[in-house]
């Protein structure tokens, strides 16, 4: 072999020898930033790494997932066939068509959350409602007694307390749903359809679903995770086995799960189960504005890119509103820093702070932005509310009316009214509610005649005209009809 030939081979494996070399030792002398940034496998150091499993978050938090068991007893009375025969009634008269009342025991089951040693459980309002006793079951086959400490309609949750117990019960801590983010695992805990306490898994599909309408105060998170009739009430946790939510609702066209679920957040849980600490009675703040949503017209209006935040669009005379400078026409775009983009998630962000402190609004006014910083007071009651439940014989019989003030349409969930006469409720079957009363109903006139407090809707009520001309605003709106006298 010539020995340029041999000189050659000899440097390409010289060459090929140190390629090789640094190849080995090129893992050993990265820098310290390339190092880092390297994912570093380890070999599973525990049992339950390997099985990669929800058993530890579980045993924490399943103890504390009780069922709730409600009773009540309706009455009815049992209509004759015959009634709707006028020959019968010739005879027997209005009456005669009825029976002895029956008593039917209705049962409901739902789920609940113990959130303190001393048998504190959180629970949904449908749940319980209107029941006469009230039981849960621990998963420990435990069964108790409790009494309803409060019952909150508005945000769908009630408050129970174990009678009878030892104390010590398995509890719940607290999470933050503010901190929940859309894609998190969360497992949902109840008793679906009483078949026994289950668990399911699934992520947050979303942290602010509003326009579910189950409760006054529209504002979910939204999950996967299987949740069926039995789990309401029942607990939402995150992966550090704190309760985020209770969960409340399905949508469903079956009435079995269709991976849509919500879950009322945590943080009104918060202030639903201090209140029931302190009194038993749910204070919110109230600033004294009405808002709407900002549609694409409006937005386009306002010069805006797209539709952001909420718009006023009335100010009560003498509000923390109107004394912190907010208008009518301004744009609220964020609550203490928080987007809002609808009112219900402006009314949430409101509802889950305390009495006594600030509000701190992003506004956009006359086309400049600046921040406000309004007092949350409670809604003040301006006028005695005079309640009066009218009787005699007219259309609002078995009506019960109040005068309406800023407190009794916070308590009534009324926007833009805060004078006038309202009624509070209706008596089944009255004459009230077979005209079509509702609660809610704001009476402006009889006969013509404006009615401006409850004294004087029973002095109208009291006489005997041959025709009842009434007008009512009911959610914005004028309705009228008219009655035969």
């Amino acid at each position: 072999m010539p020995k340029a030939t041999t000189r050659t081979l000899r440097r390409v494996s010289a060459a090929f020898s140190l390629i090789l070399s640094l190849a080995v030792l090129a893992p050993f002398s990265l820098p310290a930033h390339a190092e880092s940034a390297v994912p570093q496998s380890a070999v599973p150091q525990s049992a339950t790494q390997i099985k990669l499993s929800f058993a530890p978050i579980v045993k924490e938090a399943a103890p504390a997932v009780v069922n709730v068991y409600a009773r009540r007893v309706v009455s009815q009375r049992q209509v004759s066939p015959f009634f709707n025969d006028p020959f019968f009634r010739r005879f027997f008269g209005d009456q005669g068509g009825f029976g002895a009342p029956r008593q039917r025991v209705e049962r409901s089951l739902g789920s609940g959350v113990i959130i303190s040693a001393d048998g504190i459980i959180i629970t949904n309002h449908h749940v319980i409602k209107d029941a006469d006793e009230v039981r849960v079951a621990l998963s420990d086959r435990r069964e108790f007694d409790c009494d309803i400490v409060l019952d909150d309609e508005r945000t769908d949750l009630a408050v129970l307390k174990i009678k009878d117990g030892t104390g010590n019960f398995p509890h719940l801590a607290f999470g933050d749903s503010d901190k929940l983010e859309v894609g998190d695992i969360v497992l949902a805990i109840g008793n679906p359809f009483g078949v026994g306490q289950t668990v399911t898994q699934g992520i947050v599909s979303a942290v602010a679903r509003t326009h579910v309408g189950v409760s006054d105060y529209q504002f979910f998170i939204q999950t996967d995770a299987s949740i069926n009739p039995g789990n309401s009430g029942g607990a939402l946790v995150d992966m550090s086995g704190h309760l985020v939510g209770i969960n409340s609702a399905i949508y469903s066209r079956s009435g079995g799960s269709n991976g849509i679920g919500f879950a009322i957040p945590v943080n009104m849980v918060k202030l639903i189960a201090d209140a029931a600490k302190h009194g038993g009675k749910v204070r919110r703040p109230w600033i004294g504005a009405s808002m709407q949503g900002v549609t694409a017209d409006i937005a386009e209006g306002m010069g805006l890119d797209r539709p952001r935040g909420v718009l006023v669009t009335r100010i009560s005379k003498g509000s923390p509103a109107a004394k912190a400078g907010l208008k009518v026409g301004d744009l609220v775009l964020a609550v203490d820093g928080t987007q809002v983009g609808d009112p219900n998630a402006f009314g949430y962000r409101l509802a889950t702070k305390k009495l006594g402190g600030t509000a701190d609004l992003d506004v956009l006014s006359d086309g400049r932005e600046h921040q406000l910083s309004i007092a949350l007071e409670a809604a003040p009651e301006t006028v005695p509310r005079d309640t009066r439940e009218i009787g005699g014989r007219s259309p609002f019989t078995g009506a019960t009316v109040e005068n309406l003030s800023p407190a009794v349409a916070e308590e009534l969930s009324l926007q833009g009214e805060d004078s006038g006469v309202v009624v509070k409720s209706v008596t089944r079957g009255s004459p009230a509610d077979r005209v079509g009363l509702q609660t809610g109903d704001i009476i402006l006139t009889v006969n013509q005649e404006d009615v401006k407090t409850t004294k004087g809707l029973v002095s109208i009520a009291g006489s005997d005209p041959y025709i009842w001309r009434v007008e009512v605003s009911r959610s914005g709106r004028t309705l009228r009809f008219a009655v035969r006298g």
